[in-house]
């Protein structure tokens, strides 16, 4: 006869246990897992700092001089400097000039102007250096290397790619 021992309940029993334990385990195990990795990875992510000056970039700036600061390291200096030709035109040039002659544009230091009728275009030229300095004191010296002054153009009776030469509009008049 075999006796069959009932297990006792004071004592723990091995298979409960063991199951327990490795649960146990297991957490302990992702636990150091995650936070080895996230110590690692904090670990390498991190660039050396490099010295900065006292203040350099942490102490509040006023807002145009930051500004200045990231259109110089841009770049981006003669570009602002031409949009504020364009934008300020009358208040730079006077009220007068501006509503007679425009500027058209700006292309690699070259100013371009456009005159209402020939008569304004001749008085600019005479004017041109006069307008130059008055550019100067406005943008700083350098931005606008030359002035081109345009006068007003003319219709053109083109039509089209092809053309035939002739006496242009006035065969058509009769």
């Amino acid at each position: 006869m075999s006796e069959h021992t009932q297990p006792d309940s004071t004592q723990p029993n091995s298979t409960q246990s063991d199951s327990t334990q490795a649960n146990d385990d297991v957490a302990a195990r992702a636990l150091r897992r995650a936070t080895g990795a996230s110590s690692s990875k904090a670990g390498s992510s991190r660039l050396p700092r490099t010295p900065r000056r006292l203040g350099e970039y942490r102490d509040p700036q006023l807002l145009g001089s930051a500004l200045d600061s990231l259109l110089a390291d841009q770049g981006w200096t003669t570009q602002t400097a031409t949009a504020d030709v364009l934008s300020r035109w009358a208040e730079i040039v006077g009220a007068d000039l501006a509503e007679h002659v425009s500027p058209q544009g700006f292309h690699e230091g070259e100013l371009i102007l456009i005159a209402d009728s020939t008569t304004w275009a001749t008085q600019v030229r005479l004017l041109l250096p006069q307008v130059h300095q008055t550019l100067d004191k406005a943008l700083g010296k350098g931005v606008i290397t030359k002035i081109t002054i345009h006068g007003p153009t003319a219709p053109s009776w083109v039509k089209g790619p092809r053309r035939v030469k002739g006496r242009g509009p006035r065969d058509t008049y009769g």
